[in-house]
């Protein structure tokens, strides 16, 4: 396979892909409403819009209910950004209590790499599963040695022969096989694992979101 155009998109796109990664490590300093910010749009994104999805973050915020707000509030919120906006909603006033208002932190520290965590959060959080606590933990610096195996990630590795076939259902069993074997392709093409992540991402959707 070659993957000449792959580096060559790399190099090009490289410094902003660090700096971004580099923006998502400083989220982890910042408050515990931040943070759980974060975790909330994640539980969102399934099946919709990334941006859409953080715009109805940041209505939430203005409303001040993503902290607060009863399930009905939340929900009249982000029915109109995010599919299944009914479960969405009582996920989100699920695990606010759960984590005790916004204290994730307290909880992720506890962990000495992110694999721990995110068997930590997808046993706990409710509306987590490997993708979506990837993600989370993503989005708030611990990126070092996971994936975010969504389709737009699972699309190119079998565009670049990293995988055979996007796998027919990702059970826990099969993530955590197509992430090792991203993790190999990564080492063979001499792109840093974390970095390809945001490289497919890019070549997907033309930017490094989140």
């Amino acid at each position: 396979m070659d993957v000449s155009y792959l580096r060559q998109q790399y190099k090009e796109r490289k410094n902003v892909i660090k700096q971004r990664l580099k923006e998502f490590k400083d989220v982890r300093n910042k408050d515990g409403n931040v943070i759980f910010a974060e975790l909330a749009f994640c539980l969102l994104t399934p099946q919709s819009n990334g941006r859409r999805c953080w715009v109805a973050i940041e209505k939430l915020q203005t409303h001040d209910v993503l902290f607060s707000g009863k399930v009905n509030q939340i929900k009249k919120i982000i029915k109109a950004y995010a599919r299944f906006h009914h479960t969405k909603a009582r996920h989100i006033v699920y695990n606010r209590k759960f984590l005790n208002g916004s204290n994730v932190t307290k909880h992720l520290n506890e962990f000495s790499d992110a694999k721990q965590a995110r068997e930590w959060l997808v046993k706990n959080i409710k509306g987590f599963g490997y993708k979506e606590a990837s993600h989370f933990l993503r989005n708030i610096g611990y990126w070092e040695d996971i994936a975010i195996l969504d389709r737009h990630i699972l699309k190119n590795l079998v565009k670049h022969g990293a995988i055979e076939s996007l796998p027919k259902s990702l059970t826990p069993k099969k993530y955590l096989e197509i992430e090792e074997k991203m993790k190999e392709f990564a080492d063979r093409i001499n792109i840093p694992f974390p970095e390809l992540d945001l490289l497919f991402w890019s070549e997907e959707t033309g930017e490094v979101f989140k």
